[in-house]
């Protein structure tokens, strides 16, 4: 077996690994719309790429599927530490404005 062969027939697995990761993540987000449109956007990527054939082209969505998951994983990480639902506090009391992925917050440090 070569190594193009073993990448071909481990590409599907990883994009069922993948798909199901950005779900399960997409899950995380507290605020509604951002958990919805998590789950839109990655349900809609996969379906828009389901038909590539070409190996190098699937490692390269793989791989950019990966770096989505860990922006998710970020944002997921700044949401649980700067409360959204407050909107923006201004930077009274020495606060740094922070102009974020979801909305404007203060962040104390």
């Amino acid at each position: 077996m070569s190594a193009v062969s073993v990448a071909k027939s481990d590409a599907p697995y990883q994009a069922r690994s993948l798909y199901r990761s950005l779900l399960r993540q997409s899950r995380q987000f507290a605020a509604y719309n951002f958990r919805e449109y998590a789950k839109r956007r990655s349900r809609d990527a996969f379906r828009e790429h389901q038909v590539e054939a070409d190996a190098r082209r699937v490692q390269e969505l793989i791989q950019k599927g990966l770096k989505e998951l860990q922006v998710m994983k970020v944002r997921e990480i700044f949401a649980t530490l700067v409360d959204l639902e407050s909107g923006w506090e201004g930077v009274e009391g020495g606060g740094w404005p922070i102009r974020g992925f979801y909305s404007i917050k203060t962040l104390r440090l």
